[in-house]
């Protein structure tokens, strides 16, 4: 049994390696083999390097002791100080969901440069006229300066190929067995030179013509998995094939897709069953008869114990029944919410209640006048004090609350009406990464000004969604948002430094609530002092 032992000679302390052994007599004996000394300024451990490699060879390196590094006053005056933090968390998250390999197979040239304004954008949200100053003062190494025209000029120059090869990779690295939900939204633009922009119906209530970009994301996984950018005047129930012909191109695997009422229609649901690879759960408008003869047969039996179900604190009813679709069958569940439907009952009435009141004062009142005509009978009486008669249009009202709260869906795949609710209500993913994509991330406007750019530009903006969902996920997971925000996380984050001295690296010690973002994160390359 052996063990290092200090020995004191004079100022100096050797150490010894000491071998325990018993003589020919039995008597216990040590032999002591000289292995190193300790340095007399920092107390720290120095071995030879004869014994450095022995103890390697056995199994059981010791860390080699280095002594610290000697900076004259002209490197101090040369170093820098950097916010590594985010740098090491948002490397980390592009690792974690395989966007590194992806980025840097489609992009080998730049792949540094887009990561870096995707990072910009996770980080600040600001427009690229800030981005180089950031770069500046952050821990991420990139070739060349980023500065607002070498930022245009990238995203103007992607060529359209390596643009459909990371698209292509990303959707073939995702293509996880959950479902996808599917949803549009418009961005506007001033620019009269990209193809895309249009006048249509625009979500924003802004008067500027705009793009739809429809945005497929894991419900589970909460990643997005394609970006596709269409015409401003196409409506979302006619981007549907062609959003689902470019992501099933080439993928073995099935995929599962989700969509709410504004993608649904005959043609959709028979091109969904054509693809042969896809399942699918599609909410029905009230438009089609065939969601109509749905409500009308369950009507008077579904309120029925037997079918109620609960979905978080709610409670409704449901069945699930297959019925034909032209040549195949379908599942198709129907849902009855009562809770819902005199919630919407309660403020359609009192709607319409306020509507009449107003027109009792002001029945000619022009900024009501469409609303009144809605709902309104206003006739001219003689017979009465104020001169009109207003009466409620009972049958528009009726027509109005003929389906509250009731809710038809058809899928090929899902059997029960709990598994097509759960998966339906979980679609909001989608709704919330939009609200990321235009607010957080700082896009909600286009300002480039040719077809290319913008393509460019939507790039860098769904790398930056995919760092930016990857965040919110595990945030959720591990139930950071109980203490802190993604804003506070960032600037928490940002805290962290690191100062750069020539090729010397010296760590800040970082924060308990640093450590726990780590942590979280699975990053272990914090300083922890």
């Amino acid at each position: 049994m052996s063990c290092i032992v200090h020995q004191k000679v004079g100022q100096h302390t050797y150490l010894y390696e000491s071998v325990s052994y018993r003589d020919e007599r039995g008597k216990p004996r040590a032999h002591r083999v000289p292995i190193g000394k300790v340095d007399p300024e920092t107390g720290q451990e120095i071995y030879k390097q004869e014994y450095v490699s022995r103890m390697a060879a056995a199994g059981t390196p010791i860390a080699v002791y280095s002594p610290p590094p000697t900076f004259t006053e002209q490197d101090v005056q040369k170093s820098s100080v950097l916010h590594t933090g985010m740098a090491l968390l948002l490397k980390q998250c592009a690792q974690q969901t395989g966007l590194s390999e992806v980025l840097r197979d489609a992009f080998p040239q730049t792949h540094e440069l887009l990561f870096a304004r995707a990072c910009h954008i996770v980080c600040r949200g600001e427009p690229s006229a800030y981005c180089e100053q950031w770069l500046e003062d952050t821990d991420l190494a990139v070739p060349a300066r980023l500065s607002s025209q070498r930022i245009s000029d990238l995203v103007s120059s992607l060529p359209a190929s390596q643009v459909l090869r990371f698209y292509q990779a990303w959707v073939a690295t995702r293509s996880e067995q959950e479902y996808l939900a599917l949803d549009i939204t418009s961005i506007s633009s001033y620019s009269q030179l990209i193809d895309d922009v249009d006048w249509g119906y625009n979500r924003d209530q802004e008067k500027l013509p705009q793009v739809n970009i429809c945005l497929l994301t894991g419900e589970e996984s909460h990643l997005p998995v394609r970006m596709v950018v269409y015409d401003g005047s196409i409506k979302d129930v006619n981007t549907l094939r062609t959003t689902m012909a470019g992501l099933t191109d080439g993928i073995g695997s099935k995929v599962r897709i989700v969509t709410d009422k504004g993608f649904t229609s005959k043609r959709n649901i028979e091109a969904m069953l054509a693809f042969g690879n896809v399942e699918f759960i599609m909410a029905l408008p009230f438009t089609l008869t065939f969601a109509e003869n749905q409500v009308r047969s369950e009507k008077k039996d579904i309120a029925d114990i037997r079918n109620t179900m609960m979905s978080g604190s709610d409670v409704f009813y449901g069945v699930t029944k297959r019925r034909t679709w032209g040549t195949t069958e379908l599942y198709t569940h129907i849902c009855y919410n009562e809770v819902k439907a005199t919630r919407e009952r309660n403020h359609l009435y009192g709607y319409v209640a306020n509507l009449r009141s107003q027109a009792l004062c002001d029945p000619w009142n022009e900024k009501l006048k469409a609303e009144f005509a809605e709902y309104l009978i206003i006739r001219k009486s003689e017979k009465r004090e104020d001169g009109v008669t207003v009466s409620i249009r009972q049958d528009v009202v009726d027509k109005h609350l003929a389906h509250a709260g009731w809710m038809v869906c058809v899928s090929n795949s899902v059997d029960t009406v709990q598994e097509a609710i759960r998966i339906y209500r979980a679609k909001d993913v989608v709704e919330k990464s939009f609200l990321r994509t235009k607010n957080s991330l700082g896009i909600n406007r286009l300002r480039v000004h040719s077809q290319q750019a913008m393509d460019g530009m939507m790039l860098v903006a769904f790398i930056a969604l995919i760092l930016n969902s990857h965040i919110h996920r595990i945030m959720l997971e591990k139930n950071l948002y109980r203490n802190m925000s993604m804003t506070d996380l960032v600037k928490t984050m940002e805290k962290l430094k690191v100062m750069v001295i020539g090729d010397t690296r010296i760590d800040f010690p970082a924060t308990k609530k640093q450590k726990e973002i780590a942590e979280a994160f699975g990053l272990t390359s914090l300083s922890v002092g």
